[in-house]
């Protein structure tokens, strides 16, 4: 396969020092740092989770992040995430709070995409999502972001017939799915179906590595957010995924392994590592 593909690394690929789910999910390796190891590597695009970019913003404005990714040469900025964006009350004001914080940065960075989404399967009536997934897009169009639903395994969309049932409903044109290899894989999808995905529709695509089904952990949270493998590192047919869906996306393809012994290692790393395992899947 001809590797020339511009590849972008996640948020938690590079989150060096950070803990998902807990009040640390900020990385302790800074923002110019992350940017210029990253670049430095051959990666042409980088992720920033909300946490981070709170956390980068008492250092920096939205402009000096700006100029540092521009002055690396990072074409592609990716946000994320927001959650109870579909539902009621006090949870979606919060949420309305994070949306703004994400539109904002979106704006000035000139990000590509929002990753929307659900991590705890939460009851909610399908014209419903679609119905705030329609207007989370119209009021992203405004600062010439593409959101992405990320479908997963504990997600309130957790198949492709309901993936497609949001965004054939929303019928937003920056509108779609993202589809995360960990996640087909923990799913049980057949790759030819991803494949057979409406194309206008798919917003990202992200690769990694990881324990087949068959081998998973007992618990799946707990693989998800500390045991993914870099590409080539487990069971997955990463390749196999690629050659599926390169015909459908053109990139960025993000890398996203979220890896607790990973994390612990130094940012030079880190990228080195993320990049060249990454590409290597795209050479073969």
């Amino acid at each position: 396969m001809n590797g020339d593909v511009d590849l972008l690394a996640s948020y938690w690929t590079l989150a060096v020092g950070a803990e998902p789910h807990t009040d640390h999910e900020y990385s302790t390796c800074g923002f110019r740092e992350r940017v210029a190891n990253a670049a430095r590597a051959g990666f042409k695009g980088i992720g920033i989770w909300h946490s981070d970019l709170d956390h980068t913003l008492e250092k920096l404005t939205l402009k000096e992040m700006r100029a540092i990714l521009d002055d690396h040469g990072i074409e592609h900025v990716e946000l994320e995430f927001l959650t109870d964006w579909f539902v009621t009350g006090e949870a979606k004001r919060r949420s309305d709070a994070q949306k703004r914080k994400l539109f904002t940065a979106a704006a000035e960075l000139s990000a590509r995409s929002i990753k929307v989404g659900d991590f705890a399967r939460q009851s909610c009536p399908m014209p419903q999502l679609i119905e705030s997934f329609a207007t989370l897009c119209k009021e992203a169009h405004e600062v010439g972001a593409l959101i992405g639903f990320e479908m997963m395994p504990f997600c309130v969309i957790d198949s492709l017939e309901s993936a497609r049932t949001l965004v054939e409903g929303a019928g937003a044109k920056n509108g779609g799915i993202f589809f995360d290899l960990w996640h087909i894989v923990k799913i049980g999808i057949p790759y030819e179906a991803v494949a057979r995905f409406p194309k206008r529709y798919i917003v990202g695509v992200e690769i990694n590595d990881g324990y087949s089904k068959e081998h998973s952990m007992p618990e799946l949270t707990v693989e998800t957010t500390q045991h993914r493998q870099l590409c080539g590192e487990g069971e997955f047919d990463v390749r196999g995924f690629i050659e599926q869906m390169r015909p459908l996306w053109g990139g960025p393809w993000g890398i996203e392994v979220l890896n607790k012994a990973l994390r612990q290692r130094p940012i030079e790393e880190v990228c080195r590592r993320a990049f060249d395992t990454t590409i290597a899947e795209f050479r073969r």
